[in-house]
């Protein structure tokens, strides 16, 4: 991982607790998302692009003795509010979960699988920015 942030593939950042020792982190990378992978409802409204610009959380964990208090969440909020201000512009953030549970927590949080890979999930920018604004009225 820290060679990634090196080499400048991904950054990494980390949440710390009171006593100022991790207590979880996640990488955050930019991507491109087929389009082909897309749902079609999605993809009839976008340009014919081969790819859409993404943003790839890469890894995401939390201390076992921070667990189920709902840190996980925090973290993907904080990679979602890093997306929404991307510059340049991402369409989605996605996210490869390893397995059923983690792919079942990111739906939860309203990420969507994508057509072609079960355990590779993604949700819109604009849908969050829409929640964002379902919220603030």
């Amino acid at each position: 991982m820290t060679q990634d942030v090196r080499r400048r593939v991904s950054n990494c950042f980390v949440l710390l607790d009171a006593e100022n020792q991790v207590a979880g982190y996640y990488t955050f990378a930019a991507a491109g998302i087929p389009l082909a992978d897309l749902p079609e409802s999605l993809t009839k409204r976008l340009p014919r692009y081969p790819s859409l610009p993404a943003g790839l959380i890469g890894r995401l964990a939390v201390d076992r003795p921070h667990q189920r208090q709902g840190l996980g969440a925090l973290l993907v909020v904080d990679a979602v509010a890093r997306a929404v201000r991307a510059e340049p512009v991402i369409y989605a953030l996605f996210v490869d979960a390893k397995d059923d549970q983690p792919a079942a927590f990111y739906a939860r949080l309203g990420f969507h699988r994508l057509t072609s890979q079960s355990n590779r999930l993604f949700i819109p920018i604009s849908e969050i920015a829409n929640r964002l604004s379902e919220q603030e009225t």
